[in-house]
């Protein structure tokens, strides 16, 4: 590389833009080039190249993406581009990104882990040493080290009109289970007390292949999230279930959160709950089903914590349907919920719709569901106070004597946090159990229960 110093180790720099995934995507680049022999450098200033790894999911992640890429650039000049982004295509099937950044080394898609590394090794010289022995069996994690995400599968099958994940990375592609639970052992050995297991569809795990007969440990174990769910709960970490859409088969997965196996945490994008609504998304089940499923899992696990996202403002949603979707909100009581207003993300199919709603209109709804579910956390919150909750601790006490944890109803960055006043020492990853002692609209406050 021109300008580089003889004998000088190769430096990256990282940017990592959207979701957990796409985190897991970089977290796996990162560990890649450390066992190369690369270091990772710690700023714009430190670096020989950049990779920014991109989100395409709304045109605010789109928007976010191409300030990352444009600020990496003017910091740096010498960037590679990765993720959803690099994978959107024009009509044409050329590369949509490559006409607006065209000063990059090199654009790859989603999970494009061996493309990315060839591009770093073309502008980049490989160490002449790798140094395997500085690399976990886990892998090198962006997260905190008492938490991290375990990704099972890569795309989607389904193809929702306001989504085109699908279109960036594929239909769903499960990975073996002997992986995913051979990484699992690895992350939990390596000091990993939770355990957050994501995709585009965990419900349909296995689907594509299946339910094939895979190996762990030497024993066959069907690829099935029924039974990975099973084969993680035997590992001395809190296992918390994300994106799981409401397939009947979701049932059995309950049962063991009932038995204490996995934590009683379901996160499950209903989007919405009119009928008409929920058909025109291309969504599975209806609000009927769903609210019954919902109490159904609640009869099966009393202590279940129910998470989910919405979208208000889709086009053709009338002031009727979004009021319906209230009453869906009031009845279902979920205790964590996101939302989103309508974003027209080019390339989807619900650009085409008719009844597109002004922005305002989407933004305001946006705010009046979240100003119900507000009240419907706060009273369910309220519920705790006085009871004893066991907290996994994300940040050491304060010179008040005030850490920062999670409940098993909390993950991590998208819920509530528990305030912790102690009087002891806590270490990230710590369980503690805390006395409930007030409560907020998203977090709670209590006190440290230090056992005799």
């Amino acid at each position: 590389m021109a300008g580089m110093q003889k004998g000088r180790i190769g430096r990256v720099g990282f940017v990592s833009l959207g979701c957990p995934k796409a985190l897991v995507d970089t977290e796996r680049i990162v560990t890649e080039l450390r066992a190369e022999g690369y270091i990772i450098a710690a700023d714009y200033k430190e670096a020989d190249l950049v990779i920014v790894n991109t989100c395409a999911f709304i045109d605010a992640a789109v928007a976010e993406s191409l300030e990352a890429i444009t600020e990496a650039l003017r910091e740096n000049g010498r960037v590679i581009v990765t993720g959803c982004l690099g994978g959107k295509k024009n009509a044409n099937g050329e590369s949509w990104l490559m006409d607006r950044v065209p000063k990059v080394l090199g654009i790859t898609g989603p999970d494009s882990l061996e493309e990315t590394l060839a591009l770093v090794h073309a502008h980049l010289p490989r160490p002449h040493e790798p140094f395997d022995d500085l690399v976990p069996a886990a892998g090198l994690k962006l997260t905190p080290a008492h938490y991290a995400y375990l990704k099972i599968s890569e795309g989607c099958s389904h193809h929702c009109t306001f989504c085109i994940i699908p279109d960036l990375r594929g239909d769903l592609v499960s990975r073996p289970i002997g992986d995913v639970l051979r990484e699992a052992e690895n992350l939990v050995k390596g000091g990993v007390k939770e355990l957050l297991v994501i995709s585009q569809d965990t419900a349909a795990y296995g689907l594509d292949v299946k339910y094939r007969t895979g190996f762990a440990g030497g024993r066959p174990v069907k690829t099935r999230l029924l039974e990975l769910a099973r084969e993680l709960g035997k590992l001395d970490a809190w296992v918390r279930l994300h994106y799981v859409y409401p397939y009947p088969s979701t049932d059995a997965v309950v049962k063991l959160m009932a038995e204490g196996l996995i934590l009683p945490y379901l996160d499950v994008p209903f989007q919405h709950a009119h009928p008409r609504v929920l058909k025109a998304m291309k969504r599975p089940a209806s609000a009927e089903k769903n609210l019954e499923r919902i109490a159904a899992w609640r009869a099966v696990c009393p202590d279940i914590t129910i998470r989910s996202t919405f979208i208000t403002g889709f086009p053709g949603e009338t002031e009727e349907e979004f009021e319906y979707l209230l009453d869906f909100l009031r009845e279902a009581r979920l205790d964590r919920v996101g939302c989103f207003a309508y974003s027209p993300v080019e390339g989807a199919q619900a650009n085409a719709l008719p009844g597109q709603l002004p922005d305002e209109v989407r933004e305001e709804r946006r705010r009046r569901f979240m100003e119900v579910q507000a009240e419907i956390s706060a009273e369910i919150l309220r519920q705790k106070v006085g009871t004893v909750k066991r907290v996994i601790i994300d940040e050491p006490e304060d010179e008040d004597g005030v850490a920062v944890g999670r409940t098993t109803a909390d993950a991590p960055d998208i819920d509530g946090v528990v305030y912790v006043t102690t009087d002891a020492h806590l270490n990230p990853g710590d369980f503690v159990d805390v006395r409930i002692t007030d409560s907020r609209e998203h977090d709670l406050i209590g006190r440290h229960v230090i056992s005799d």
